[in-house]
């Protein structure tokens, strides 16, 4: 299993905004630059993240996008989810309910289903705060701001 480009790119557009000083805006464009991402990509990600209410768009001379919440706020599995929908192992345990005909005589439903409380337990247990304490210890060592 891999978690996608989009999922990755827009996972470092939100730690990007997380790390602006004091909630600053930051264009698109901005954010390409830093992470080194195609500006275009992250044109198709960013209005998924405005429309789930994850980010901002302030427009003007001074625009650009922000966090709507503190870091502190944000799982990286909820961002995930946002931008992927589901991110079970197997698409029969995307419904709360399991829609699958052979669900009561599958043997390796409950391997996936491990796998999917395994990956929970890790994204839903990180923040974007997380992140950015160790991306900022990852910097001074490093010798960047």
């Amino acid at each position: 299993m891999k978690i996608s480009a989009k999922s990755r790119y827009a996972l470092r557009l939100m730690l990007a905004l997380a790390m602006e000083e004091q909630g600053g805006n930051l264009s698109v464009k901005t954010v390409a630059e830093r992470q080194n991402i195609s500006e275009k990509y992250l044109e198709q990600i960013i209005p998924v993240l405005v429309r789930s209410e994850l980010v901002c768009s302030v427009r003007g001379a001074r625009g650009g996008y922000h966090l709507t919440k503190d870091p502190e706020e944000y799982t990286v599995g909820d961002i995930l989810r946002t931008v992927e929908g589901s991110i079970a192992p197997v698409s029969c345990l995307d419904d709360a309910v399991n829609q699958c005909a052979k669900c009561k005589e599958c043997v390796t439903l409950d391997l996936w289903a491990q796998v999917d409380q395994a990956i929970s337990n890790v994204v839903d247990h990180v923040n974007l705060a997380d992140l950015v304490d160790k991306q900022r210890r990852i910097n001074a060592r490093m010798g960047k701001k």
